[in-house]
């Protein structure tokens, strides 16, 4: 095994991830970082994340080499025997399989469920979708933007904006992924209880519906419906950062005693006593009124006079940051969630910490990002084939 306990959670499990882009990336991302030997297999294109621009070398883009750390590449051509050999003797070796194909692409391709786990019984198994299996969307092609479109998510800012919006982020990708990540796991405690191996199926589409319901449920969970979904707090027009004196921040007060403070702080001490803002139940019914309060004040002082003032009385708060702040936010720095890395072929570049921390197995960059198929001959030579096979199971590998 490459790896061990002492390397994390998941130190001694070895995952076959056949995946590429985003979702599955990420899901193995979350395992490799919590110590699992992960074995992304690529085809002679390589996973096409890789060609982001820009980028210092052609196949080695910046997200890549955060995305990918802590794992191994091995090029195989799987419609040639000798590749799909090499995969089934890995598979033998391995506790996790994934994959991102669609149904009928996984089974053409001889590596459904049942094939697999005819090579290892106790194999766990996962195939993320973009839609169930067993509905009729089980062959309909899945990107982020068709997941936000079809579970409620871009519909969501209707009310806010008047028409449906994605979101700035493939939230669909990373949230499902994240569900691979914990479903997996929760397979292996059951498995390591005694319940063998299983297959598991994580479609984006579902996983995303279930997300969004969370809050916006309300009314609409009752039988018959008590009112539409759609939590008002969340999707009001004036929900935004605000703008202060030389910025925007979220200036967020919640208690009784957090609105009687700024009340205060705005010099309108008599809003105090005003029964459309208390109790909890009585503001929610008025927050359209307390957003406008808001969005008329903020202009009134700086950035840095509301951070004091709600700070120092416990009004949630924070400045809008961008993302290239990120790196100099002074909690941030003290936390260490970034550092200097040096890769092998790429230079330096940024390093991102998992945000995770774990007393008994801090976070480790144990492998940087690998090169299109860096690690085929290491990882054919673990599963005992010859040179002359391994040379046959792809042209470029190296």
């Amino acid at each position: 095994m490459d790896t061990t306990p002492a390397d994390g959670p998941l130190g001694g499990i070895r995952v076959i991830d056949l995946t590429n882009v985003i979702m599955g990336p990420f899901a193995t991302h979350i395992m490799a970082d919590l110590g699992a030997d992960v074995i992304k297999i690529e085809s002679e294109e390589g996973d096409s994340f890789r060609t982001y621009r820009p980028n210092r070398h052609e196949g080695m883009a910046g997200g890549f080499l955060h995305l990918n750390r802590n794992k191994r590449s091995v090029m195989l051509d799987l419609k040639q025997a000798s590749g799909m050999e090499a995969l089934r003797k890995l598979i033998a070796t391995a506790d996790v399989f994934v994959h991102s194909l669609r149904p009928k692409a996984i089974d053409k391709l001889g590596l459904g469920y049942q094939a697999v786990r005819a090579i290892r019984p106790d194999i766990i198994y996962c195939g993320a979708y973009g839609f169930s299996e067993k509905g009729p969307y089980r062959d309909k092609a899945a990107y982020d933007d068709i997941i936000q479109a079809g579970s409620g998510l871009a519909a969501l800012h209707m009310v806010a904006r008047g028409e449906p919006a994605f979101m700035p982020t493939v939230l669909c990708d990373k949230l499902s992924g994240q569900a691979i990540a914990y479903s997996v796991m929760a397979a292996l405690f059951q498995r390591e209880r005694g319940g063998g191996g299983q297959a598991i199926e994580v479609p984006m589409f579902e996983t995303t519906a279930e997300f969004a319901y969370i809050e916006h449920l309300l009314g609409f969970a009752f039988e018959p419906s008590l009112g539409n979904p759609g939590y008002s707090r969340v999707v009001s027009p004036r929900r935004k950062p605000f703008r202060t004196g030389d910025g925007y921040m979220c200036i967020l007060p919640y208690s009784d005693r957090n609105w009687r403070d700024f009340f205060d702080f705005v010099g309108r001490p008599e809003l105090k006593s005003d029964v459309r803002f208390f109790p909890l139940v009585e503001r929610a019914a008025h927050l359209e009124t307390l957003y406008e309060i808001i969005e008329a004040e903020a202009p009134k002082h700086s950035t840095a006079d509301w951070l004091s003032f709600c700070d120092d009385v416990s009004i949630p708060c924070m400045p809008v940051l961008g993302l290239a702040d990120l790196p100099d936010d002074e909690h941030m720095k003290a936390v260490g969630m970034f550092s200097r890395a040096e890769h092998p072929s790429e230079g330096a570049y940024k390093s991102i910490r998992a945000p995770v921390s774990f007393s008994s197995a801090p976070f480790k960059l144990r492998r940087h990002a690998p090169r299109l198929g860096e690690h085929t001959a290491e990882i054919l030579a673990e599963i005992g084939m010859d040179a002359v096979k391994a040379a046959s199971v792809s042209s470029k590998s190296k």
